[in-house]
């Protein structure tokens, strides 16, 4: 036991990896007092208002500065001048929620605002700025923020109170991501722009046909990743600068080889690979020609003419990180020019492609299975005076929905579905004047063991929703495991709240109810020996015979409890210390299992060394050439 906790010490000692955010600076005692009294203020008068709705809206200053002050980020001392006006700016909200009153929510300009997220309970913010010719229902602009490693809540929400941002269209809505802080709104990040797109449609009139996907450098990666794996929820998309993939922007090909289940995964942000759907949304990108990151226009620009598109392409004449003070009228007057015409929410002919599960709608398709994840699947669909038609590759089973009045001449008849030539069967009319359909798998297997939307993996999968983290009572089946657990769950709890700015829900298995089975992933962490609700479900679980002393499993799985929701085996979000540098490496580093050999510490690319680790196959078994068989 000595000699495992030694090398634990010693693999943190050898490999510091870049801390984000990094560590603030020392706040004069004077400050703390002055700050901490004012949140007690803040505290006092929310108390009467804790239960009524908008008080997300006057919970994000407090929680802004309460964390701030709890987990030493300030980074300049003038960042405490911000914290007074942010509470400042609580205080007057919570005062005016408390007489019933709500100005804010029907404000024009900057309007802060927040949501709480159902992943883990977090406050969350949102910057708005309204333009003052803003109609019902209107347009709708997201932006998303560059890299700022000490963006914290504080610095966000006072730029949200004070600057309007980069483009300021003055009849429409631009929504400001926090994203999450500096992920490039992938993971929980992503799951933050759902988050809080819908909590803006619940306050304000938006034109579902008139939403545009926009940002500059991290954030113009988002715009590349968010454009590209939900195409058709968009007006328009314009990146700026940014990165689209991973392996040439990082130069991979001259770098140590990287397993080669990570190598599959990049597949799983990589624009590159669903570049087809930008055949379904207007894309309008814009770079510095003198900028670096005019590499991502570049290969984008390289897939899309493979798919036969060509990228409109808005370049900064002699301009370096930066936009051009005319490329930004032109890239307005175009999409102001989109704006007019808005999306079309059932075209007539869709191209679609993907890699995985968890991006699997397009338009009025949506795939229900694939016969491979990680290998290419593509669909054309095309409605035709005979009905559907469908072709495609690597697709098992697919679902086609039209909403009421989506397809006006045929809502009061069955309309054939022609696929890969073949009939499939038909779609069916509704009692609201809809048409729905399901394809492929029998009906009776729908609801089966089988890979599924959201039910996919991998291990990081567990993370864009609600999850709970649960500790072991009990003595684990080796001193080695005992200690490994707890580093591993210290770690993916404070990481949590470190690169994702929540605070994640932690129960011992003891205390696990029924609806946290019910509601949530379990994230359950040590042994059948140690675990109450692991040594509960162990003999459903795949690889248990792969536990030995000084070897541990990770992996996903459909909880055996409630197979609807994921039970993840000792881990966390799987990227880890190495992708600190650059959001080009926050990709998943595990596929939905491994083996972890407890020998070799934990390091900034992974827990321990990697014996096996593989993807399980579309029914959830290990593959029978998996090398743990």
């Amino acid at each position: 036991m000595r000699f495992f906790a030694l090398l634990l010490l010693a693999a943190a000692l050898f490999a510091q990896p870049k801390l984000i955010p990094p560590p603030g600076v020392a706040i004069p005692a004077d400050q703390r007092v002055r700050l901490e009294t004012r949140l007690a203020e803040l505290d006092a008068a929310l108390r009467p208002s804790l239960e009524k709705p908008h008080v997300e809206d006057v919970l994000v200053f407090r929680e802004a500065v309460a964390s701030a002050l709890a987990y030493n980020e300030f980074f300049k001392l003038e960042e405490l001048e911000k914290a007074h006006r942010l509470l400042e700016e609580g205080l007057l909200r919570a005062r005016q929620l408390a007489a019933g009153q709500t100005p804010w929510a029907t404000a024009k300009g900057l309007v802060v605002r927040g949501y709480r997220s159902a992943i883990d309970d977090s406050i969350q913010p949102y910057g708005l700025v309204i333009g003052p010719r803003v109609n019902a229902p209107g347009r709708l602009d997201l932006w998303f923020h560059g890299r700022g490693e000490t963006l914290s809540e504080v610095n966000f929400l006072f730029d949200r109170l004070t600057k309007p941002g980069e483009f300021t269209p003055p009849d429409a809505m631009v929504l400001h991501l926090y994203g999450r802080y500096c992920n490039a709104s992938k993971f929980a990040g992503e799951t933050d722009l759902f988050e809080a797109m819908e909590s803006v449609k619940r306050h304000y009139p938006i034109d579902e046909n008139r939403i545009f996907v926009r940002g500059f450098s991290m954030g113009g990666a988002t715009s590349w990743h968010v454009g590209a794996h939900f195409a058709g929820l968009w007006a328009g998309v314009a990146p700026g600068a940014g990165f689209a993939e991973s392996s040439e922007y990082q130069n991979l090909a001259a770098k140590p080889a990287r397993p080669w289940y990570e190598q599959k995964l990049f597949s799983l942000y990589d624009a590159t690979e669903y570049a087809l759907n930008f055949f379904n949304t207007p894309l309008i990108a814009y770079s510095g020609e003198k900028d670096k990151q005019i590499q991502a226009a570049q290969i984008m620009d390289r897939y899309l003419r493979k798919e036969g598109m060509q990228l409109a392409h808005v370049i900064g004449p002699n301009t370096e990180h930066k936009y051009h003070p005319a490329a930004k009228i032109e890239i307005a007057q175009r999409l102001d020019a989109l704006a007019r015409i808005g999306r079309d929410p059932y075209p007539s002919h869709i191209k679609f492609a993907t890699r995985t599960l968890r991006y699997n709608r397009m338009r009025w398709l949506r795939l229900e299975g694939l016969e491979q994840h990680w290998e290419p699947a593509r669909v054309e669909a095309k409605i035709t005076p005979a009905g559907i038609v469908i072709t495609s590759q690597n697709v098992s089973a697919l679902a086609i929905a039209f909403g009421p009045g989506g397809w006006s001449g045929a809502l009061d008849q069955a309309v054939p579905v022609l696929w890969n030539g073949q009939r499939a069967g038909v779609l069916q009319p509704q009692s609201d004047r809809s048409l729905e359909g399901f394809f492929g798998l029998r009906e009776g297997v729908r609801e089966g063991l089988r890979k599924q939307p959201q039910l996919q993996g991998p291990i990081d999968d567990a993370f864009y929703s609600r999850f709970l983290m649960v500790l072991p009572t009990g003595q684990a089946q080796s001193a080695e495991i005992a200690s490994w657990v707890k580093s591993e769950s210290e770690a993916a709890i404070a990481d949590w709240r470190r690169i994702f700015r929540g605070k994640a829900i932690v129960k011992k298995d003891v205390d696990v109810t029924e609806d946290d089975i019910a509601h949530a992933n379990l994230v359950l962490w040590g042994d059948a020996q140690s675990n109450q609700l692991l040594r509960r479900i162990a003999g459903q679980l795949p690889l248990q015979d792969q536990w030995k002393g000084t070897q541990a499993v990770v992996m996903i799985y459909p909880n055996p409890l409630n197979p609807r929701r994921y039970v993840v085996l000792n881990s966390g979000p799987t990227l880890r210390g190495e992708a600190n540098g650059t959001n080009s490496l926050q990709t998943p580093k595990l596929p939905d299992w491994a083996v972890v050999d407890l020998t070799e510490p934990p390091s900034d690319k992974r827990p321990g060394r990697i014996v096996a680790a593989d993807f399980f196959d579309e029914a959830w078994k290990v593959k029978p050439n998996s090398p743990a068989k």
